[in-house]
């Protein structure tokens, strides 16, 4: 009988360090999953700067900065104000004319809706 409970503590001994050792596994498990998700974080981060450092490069060799795109910009828009502002000069008075001669030029006339047997 003695030998069967010493029996019986040998396999609870070696069910627990089983135990142990399996827990410990997935501690280490767990432990690998965490570090290479990192890494892959890490990776992923130098990647996506990598990325933006090469589209920086690419706008601005083939577009120029920013504030080069601006002051393009500002020059056209002062170019096409100023023409728009001759234009209006230019052509001011000859509105102007055409404007009063429509409205002192009055030609009464009835409407062609009009209809004399209505009263």
């Amino acid at each position: 009988m003695a030998s069967q409970t010493q029996g019986i503590q040998q396999l609870l001994t070696a069910e627990k360090r089983a135990a142990e050792k399996v827990a410990e596994a997935r501690k280490r498990k767990a432990r690998r999953l965490k570090q290479a998700k990192e890494e892959a974080q890490d990776e992923i981060e130098k990647y996506r700067q990598e990325r933006e450092r090469q589209f920086k490069e690419f706008e601005t060799k083939h577009m120029g900065s920013r504030e080069d795109v601006a002051a393009r910009i500002e020059a056209d828009t002062k170019v096409k104000i100023d023409e728009m502002n001759k234009a209006v000069i230019a052509h001011k008075e000859a509105v102007i004319q055409k404007v009063l001669e429509l409205v002192y030029d009055i030609k009464p006339e009835l409407h062609k809706n009009y209809r004399a047997d209505r009263k």
